[in-house]
């Protein structure tokens, strides 16, 4: 069931997204930025970790896992730290992910060109 769920999940995502790029004039940066904004919401009220254990790790693929994390870490840390821990820990839980990206994107700049 919980595959089921994970499917739902993101499956819902995918469509909420196309349906704002349809029906929109927003770009898909303005719908991730969106999207990351609704993950940190969710988390700071707790909901997103009850959809975690509703619908396991397809709620940590998509976009809004990004802002559950990046509230999660700074509230963690802030519990530790007092108010320094918001700026300490909020790239605690998504740094291998900002770092990879920063890699991949190096890696695959030399190795393609960009159309004129």
């Amino acid at each position: 069931m919980i595959y089921f769920n994970a499917f739902l999940f993101c499956g819902l995502v995918c469509l909420i997204g196309q349906i704002i790029l349809d029906n929109t004039k927003l770009t898909p940066g303005h719908i991730t930025a969106l999207f990351v904004v609704v993950g940190a919401f969710l988390d700071i009220f707790g909901i997103y970790d009850k959809i975690i254990l509703w619908a396991g790790g397809g709620a940590c693929v998509p976009i809004t896992s990004f802002g559950h994390l990046l509230i999660h870490g700074a509230m963690a840390s802030a519990a530790d730290y007092g108010i320094m821990g918001l700026f300490m820990g909020i790239f605690d839980l998504t740094a291998s992910g900002i770092s990879s990206a920063i890699i991949f994107s190096v890696i695959l700049c030399f190795l393609f060109q960009p159309k004129s």
